[in-house]
């Protein structure tokens, strides 16, 4: 999805207001504070990696509670580009979930390390701590932890395990924005990795960053993003173009400024949907975590195809995420991949994320729920 111009349709409470009568299931919010901001960077000519990207990682950084923030081109690049610099590579292991965006499996296959899989929790949707612990091997090097769908993942259990077996965690908080632990934000507990595609809770129109308090890692990854370098044509190992532009840094900054007040009407909006949905498994929130619900996912038992046709009728739209784990996909059977996995195959079948961004109106929250109620 495109990012859509909402602007001149705010309502009273400051959020947008949809168009469209179909209640969308991602609307991203562009206003005229992006428009600004993204004018003045090209009124600047300074367009690629310059104060405004700077600008954006310190404010990220601050918001997150940790000293670094290394903007990227997208989440995928920070997940990669996190994994090297912490020397993952050939002949490791990487122990992450199956079920999330393929993206995270992938970026330790572009290291040439192995992705191992271990279950989820059906509770959370999240890596269940006991299944990676029975996953981990010699060859074990690091856990990637996947915030699915805006709820932290059990940090003090994967904290416990990385300290006894000497691994690294690399986070993937790409759905995360703002969600937390124990009061403390995801992305400061390990290596943080962020997207900003439209459809997150902030958005950069395209983009990521990685999080850190290790000074020596924050300075791999500054090479890492730029070709290898520190110094303009002196490069110092092999890196990529990973680069943020400060398009991207001007729409982020004026997103960060509103990410907390999205956040909480996500909650709301969640809280709605949970008090008033029947008859269906609704999610589960951990009582040590902040869940900023980019997705509220339900569980459908039976033909889940005809009750999207039939929330799509009532102008609800839907989507799955994720139809398939990731050891299901054509690319990992290819590769050998033969894991029984029952929770994230399970969960595969059955869930069903409904509209929940900020931009809903009480009348969409009641519809909503109506229509899932008439399932």
């Amino acid at each position: 999805m495109g990012i859509l111009d909402l602007s001149g349709f705010q309502n009273p409470t400051g959020l947008f207001v949809r168009k469209e009568e179909m209640i969308r299931i991602a609307m991203p919010l562009i206003a005229e504070e992006e428009k600004r901001a993204v004018m003045q960077v090209l009124d600047s000519g300074q367009l690629a990696q310059g104060a405004c990207v700077a600008e954006f990682e310190r404010a990220f950084a601050a918001y997150i509670g940790v000293k670094h923030a290394i903007a990227v081109n997208s989440g995928t690049a920070a997940l990669h580009a996190a994994l090297l610099a912490h020397g993952i590579g050939p002949g490791d292991e990487v122990i992450t979930s199956p079920f999330t965006f393929i993206a995270s499996a992938n970026s330790i296959l572009f290291t040439g390390a192995k992705p191992v899989f271990a279950d989820i929790d059906p509770a959370t949707y999240n890596l269940d701590p006991g299944q990676a612990a029975a996953k981990i091997t010699s060859r074990t090097r690091a856990i990637m932890p996947v915030h699915l769908y805006g709820q932290a993942c059990d940090m003090d259990a994967f904290a416990k395990l990385a300290r006894a077996h000497n691994l690294v965690i690399v986070e993937d908080a790409c759905q995360a924005h703002g969600a937390a632990f124990r009061g403390r934000n995801v992305g400061a507990f390990g290596t943080g990795c962020f997207s900003f595609y439209p459809t997150k809770n902030m958005t950069t129109a395209e983009g990521g960053a990685i999080t850190t308090d290790d000074d020596a890692l924050a300075e791999r990854l500054r090479m890492i993003r730029s070709h290898g370098s520190r110094e303009r044509y002196r490069h110092e190992m092999l890196g990529y173009n990973y680069r943020m532009t400060d398009l991207q840094a001007a729409i982020g900054l004026a997103q960060l400024r509103k990410l907390e007040a999205w956040n909480a009407r996500r909650i709301e909006n969640a809280r709605y949907l949970t008090e008033h949905l029947r008859n269906v498994a609704k999610p589960y929130v951990m009582p040590e975590a902040r869940h900023v619900f980019h997705q509220y996912t339900i569980r459908v038992e039976g033909d889940r195809e005809a009750a999207r046709a039939k929330l799509h009728e009532q102008g609800v739209e839907t989507s799955v995420h994720y139809p398939a784990p990731a050891h299901r996909q054509p690319v990992y059977v290819q590769l050998g991949y033969r894991d029984d996995l029952p929770e994230a195959e399970r969960a595969s079948r059955q869930v069903l994320s409904l509209p929940v961004h900020p931009s809903l109106t009480p009348s969409d929250l009641e519809q909503i729920a109506q229509a899932v109620n008439a399932l």
